[in-house]
C-alpha cells in the first residue's frame, strides 16, 4: 500500500492528477500554507525559549519533532528517542 500511496502522491505533485473539492472555501494550498505557518510559529517559540539550559536542548528538539508529528510528518523515522 505504501508504494501505491507514494506513486499516487507523486502523480498529484507532478500535476498528473488534479483534484477538485466542491463547496470548499479554502484551496488546498491555503490549507497547507496555514498549517506550515502555524507549525513554524511553534518551532520559533520553542527555539526562542532562552530559559532552557544546554541540558534541556534535547527537549527542544523533542518538541520540534513533536510539532511535525502533529501535522502527520514523522521526520523520516528519526524520532526514536525512547
Amino acid at each position: 500500500m505504501e508504494l501505491f500511496q507514494n506513486i499516487f502522491l507523486q502523480a498529484i505533485i507532478n500535476g498528473d492528477i488534479q483534484m477538485k473539492f466542491q463547496d470548499m472555501e479554502q484551496t488546498v494550498s491555503e490549507i497547507i500554507e496555514g498549517t506550515c505557518y502555524q507549525t513554524l510559529k511553534k518551532i520559533k517559540a520553542i527555539i526562542a525559549d532562552d530559559s532552557l539550559n544546554d541540558k534541556e536542548c534535547f527537549m527542544k528538539i523533542e518538541e520540534i519533532v513533536s510539532a511535525f508529528e502533529e501535522i502527520g510528518d514523522n521526520c523520516s523515522g528519526r524520532h526514536d528517542f525512547g
